[in-house]
C-alpha cells in the first residue's frame, strides 16, 4: 500500500526521466528530429515554481534554456496575488519588445500537457545572490553602473502599453494597507512599532500616480547581474497593476540592501542616480521625498511576511529552518520602519 501511495506521488509530481521525455518532444518539434536533452537538473531557490535547467543540443550547437514550471507541473489555487505562468510569459514577451532585459521565451505549456502547466526560457548568464554581487571583486564595475541600469528597466516597464496585458490583479498603496492589516490584525498579537507605522501610513497618504504595470518584486534576488551590470530581470509572479513608486521603493528596502545600508538602493547606489535615469528613460520625474512612503510601506510589509514565515515554521505547516531564519527578522524590520518614522518627523 505504501509502496502505491509513492509510485502515485511520484507520478503526479514528475521524475526526472517523465520531464526529460517531455522536453525531448518538444526539442525535436521546435529543434529538428536531431535534437537531443542534456544535463537537465532541479535548480535551488523558486518557492513558489519548480525551475529546472537544461540543454538542448543539435549537432555541435547547444541551447542552454530554464523551465519554469507549476509544482508537479499543476496549477493550484493560491491565497497570494500571484499570477499563473501564462500570464508571467505573456509579460516577459511584453518586456521584452519594450527593451527591457528579459530572457526570452520559446514555449509555453498549459495544464494537462506532457510538461504541466509552464513555459521555456533562455538562461541568462550571471548571479542572482545579493550578498555576492555586492561583496565580490568581479561585479565591481557592475556595482556602478546598477542604479542608472535599474532605473532604465524600471522606466521601461512602467512604460510598456496596459492594453497589451493580461488582466492583472490590481493594487494600490492603501489597498495593500488593509490587507497586511487584515493579516497582522488576525494574528493577535500586536507589536508597536506596526501600529505605528500603519498610523503613519494612512494619516500620509500621497497623491495617487497613473496606474502602470509594477514588477512587484524588483530586488536583488529577482535581477541576474553579471560583469557589465544588469542582465535581465526575472521571477514577474507578483505583477500587477499600481503605483510606479511601489517598483522604486521596494529595491530601497533596506532588507534588500543585504548589509551594505548606506547605498539606499538595493546596498550597491544612490536613489539619486536611479531616478534620473528612470526619468531619463522617460518616466515621471521623481524626488527621493516621494518614495520614503511606499519605502516604509514595504518595510511593514516584510515585516508581516515575515509573522507568516514564523507562524508557517511555529504551526508546523512548513517546519523547514529557511522559514524559521526568516521569522526570526521581524525585529530587523522595527528597526528599520523606526529608523524611517525618525527620517519623517
Amino acid at each position: 500500500m505504501a509502496f502505491l501511495f509513492f509510485r502515485v506521488i511520484v507520478a503526479k509530481m514528475g521524475s526526472n526521466e517523465q520531464i526529460e521525455r517531455a522536453l525531448e518532444s518538444w526539442a525535436r518539434r521546435d529543434f529538428g528530429d536531431d535534437a537531443r536533452i542534456a544535463d537537465l537538473k532541479r535548480l535551488s531557490g523558486g518557492a513558489s515554481q519548480e525551475t529546472w535547467a537544461f540543454e538542448v543540443v543539435v549537432a555541435d550547437k547547444t541551447n542552454r534554456l530554464i523551465l519554469r514550471r507549476a509544482p508537479g507541473g499543476e496549477a493550484v489555487a493560491r491565497s497570494s496575488e500571484a499570477i499563473t505562468l501564462r500570464m508571467e510569459s505573456m509579460l516577459l514577451g511584453c518586456a521584452d519588445q519594450a527593451g527591457v532585459p528579459v530572457p526570452g521565451v520559446l514555449g509555453v505549456f498549459e495544464p494537462g500537457s506532457d510538461l504541466g502547466e509552464s513555459f521555456i526560457m533562455r538562461r541568462i548568464d550571471g548571479e542572482t545572490i545579493g550578498r555576492k554581487i555586492l561583496r565580490d571583486a568581479n561585479f565591481e564595475t557592475a556595482r556602478t553602473r546598477l542604479s542608472e541600469q535599474c532605473g532604465a528597466a524600471l522606466a521601461g516597464i512602467h512604460a510598456i502599453d496596459m492594453g497589451t496585458l493580461p488582466d492583472l490583479p490590481r493594487s494600490d498603496g492603501m489597498d495593500q494597507i488593509r490587507k497586511y492589516e487584515t493579516i497582522y490584525r488576525n494574528f493577535d498579537l500586536p507589536r508597536p512599532v506596526f501600529e505605528l507605522a500603519f498610523a503613519w501610513l494612512k494619516a500620509h497618504q500621497p497623491a495617487p500616480q497613473s496606474p502602470v504595470l509594477v514588477h512587484g518584486d524588483f530586488r536583488l534576488g529577482n535581477l541576474i547581474v553579471d560583469e557589465k551590470g544588469l542582465a535581465s530581470v526575472l521571477d514577474w509572479e507578483l505583477a500587477h497593476i499600481g503605483d510606479p513608486r511601489e517598483d522604486i521603493a521596494w529595491i530601497c528596502v533596506n532588507s534588500w540592501r543585504f548589509g551594505q545600508i548606506e547605498n539606499r538602493v538595493g546596498g550597491f547606489g544612490e536613489l539619486d542616480v536611479l531616478l534620473d535615469a528612470y526619468a531619463a528613460s522617460g518616466g515621471t520625474r521623481f524626488e527621493p521625498r516621494d518614495i520614503d512612503w511606499w519605502e516604509m510601506l514595504g518595510s511593514l510589509k516584510w515585516g508581516i511576511m515575515c509573522m507568516i514565515m514564523y507562524e508557517a515554521f511555529r504551526s508546523g505547516g512548513d517546519p523547514s529552518v529557511e522559514r524559521a531564519a526568516i521569522g526570526r527578522r521581524v525585529s530587523e524590520t522595527e528597526i528599520d520602519l523606526l529608523n524611517l518614522l525618525e527620517r519623517a518627523l
